[in-house]
């Protein structure tokens, strides 16, 4: 841990300032950072900034309006109000330290010296570089909206603020990093949201030490988990605001990081990764038949190849309506290790999509799917049924909605197939239970993991099979504890 920073007042003296901001920000030599000094009324006046992060317009009509003082005014006992007062900005407000200066600067916002006092102004022009809001790729839907979050803090924010209009709704910004000085804001509704989860959230973050979180969410995600090395994800991400809203009314915290266009919702359990805004965007019955395909999707990136290998390996388990499961030709290699080389090739295939620029990317598939695969079988280096089962498998990973989670599903599904492969159906059984035994152990900010299947809960494990409509649904989901439990009027008959 390191020394605190000792706070350094501003200096009456301008020049003082100056040389202050000359030594910790590089003026002179960094080019972007830049300062203008103007004569007011006989008093020095400078006015920093760094270029790219302000908005020049806003700041040259400031500078404008600044020199036009010498024109209108001659109060010299006057000048800094004179001076605030001139200052055509919604948003100014006065610092009194220059590590404050510093921290805003390098925010984007344009800092006011005034020579002989001992206080400075800001004006939040700040404009960051990016790009407007658009669908995310991750999250399409058929119907709905199309706007999604961006890597601008401020865009975010607004994005939220849109679909909330509610006074009650909370956005707190705090800053970390030593060196990177990020932007993070904490997003609940006030009259909802659990007090002990809001601090939890507030503290945990406070407690973040560390020079710089250059990756965004994710380095803020494992400062949240406890065990550093489990594969599940314990927070979920979004890119889109109407589903970050939704969650907000049910009493989840929010956590928004700049420069990254997803946030973190807190705090989640299993069945949350595998929800999806396409569901509540069509009719209740056929969100609830999209909601079972997934399902079956999922149970079948998990449990398929392990469970296809213990009836190949042990035949007898199977009846004999389906005795034609299994290769007819087992080959020169065994089918554990067909099924090992199979999932290796689906995961070279995604990485290679990923980094093969777009226009090469469906060559590449063609490619793949095609010419090796099929070589592959000629060969006899995988049988048929082993790319046929690998594939479905791989589909299932692709429905799953969090790519966290069918990241994990994966590890979870390798580790069962060299299970099964050493040990048979008493691999599959103890690998089986030991799976769910460690989903139970796991829990989200206190949260089971599992729940409400594990502690159960039946009115809740209903809204997690079914997609209710939702004018029956008139309560908010327990296991955040909100302050405020019911959604809607309760209808009396």
């Amino acid at each position: 841990m390191g020394v605190a920073n000792t706070k350094h007042p501003i200096s009456v003296k301008i020049n003082d300032n100056q040389e202050y901001m000359k030594e910790h920000l590089g003026i002179g030599r960094s080019f972007d950072v830049g300062f203008r000094e103007i004569i007011i009324l006989k008093k020095k006046v400078q006015l920093y900034y760094v270029t790219g992060l302000c908005d020049s317009i806003i700041f040259q009509e400031i500078l404008k309006v600044l020199i036009q003082i010498n024109d209108f005014e001659s109060n010299l006992k006057k000048i800094p109000e004179i001076i605030h007062n001139r200052l055509v900005h919604q948003q100014v407000s006065e610092i009194e330290t220059m590590d404050e200066v510093v921290d805003q600067l390098l925010s984007g916002l344009i800092v006011v010296f005034i020579d002989g006092e001992r206080y400075a102004y800001v004006v939040d022009v700040r404009s960051y570089p990016g790009r407007t809001p658009q669908e995310p790729d991750t999250e399409k839907v058929i119907r709905g909206s199309r706007d999604g979050y961006t890597e601008n803090i401020i865009q975010n924010t607004a994005l939220t603020r849109r679909r909330l209009r509610d006074e009650r709704l909370r956005l707190e910004m705090m800053k970390i990093g030593e060196r990177s000085k990020t932007d993070v804001c904490i997003s609940y509704l006030q009259d909802i949201a659990d007090d002990g989860l809001v601090e939890a959230v507030k503290e945990k973050l406070s407690s973040i030490e560390i020079d710089g979180i250059t990756m965004t969410d994710k380095t803020i995600e494992e400062y949240f988990v406890e065990n550093k090395w489990n594969n599940y994800p314990l927070v979920r991400y979004t890119e889109r605001p109407d589903v970050a809203a939704s969650h907000l009314l049910e009493g989840h915290v929010i956590v928004i990081v700049d420069t990254s266009p997803s946030v973190l919702i807190l705090p989640v359990t299993f069945f949350h990764h595998l929800q999806h805004a396409e569901e509540y965007r069509q009719a209740p019955i056929v969100g609830t038949f999209i909601r079972f395909i997934r399902f079956l999707a999922v149970l079948s990136s998990l449990y398929l190849l392990p469970f296809w290998l213990l009836l190949v390996m042990d035949p007898t388990l199977l009846p004999k309506q389906l005795s034609f499961i299994g290769p007819n030709e087992v080959g020169n290699i065994p089918v554990f290790i067909q099924i090992i080389f199979a999932g290796l090739g689906v995961e070279f295939l995604r990485m290679a999509a990923i980094h093969t620029p777009t226009p090469l990317s469906t060559s590449m598939g063609l490619i793949a799917a095609v010419l090796i695969g099929q070589i592959a079988i000629d060969v006899g280096f995988l049988s048929s049924e082993v790319i046929l089962y690998a594939s479905i498998s791989a589909i299932g990973s692709y429905v799953t909605p969090s790519y966290e989670l069918s990241i994990a599903n994966k590890l979870v599904s390798f580790s069962l197939v060299i299970v099964v492969g050493l040990f048979g159906i008493t691999g599959f059984i103890i690998g089986t239970v030991a799976h769910l035994l460690y989903l139970i152990h796991l829990k989200s900010i206190q949260v089971p993991y599992l729940w409400p299947f594990i502690p159960f809960n039946g009115k809740a494990m209903l809204h997690v099979i079914f997609r209710i409509p939702v004018p029956y649904t008139n309560t908010r989901p327990s296991f955040v504890h909100p302050k405020n439990v019911y959604r809607q009027p309760v209808k009396r008959s």
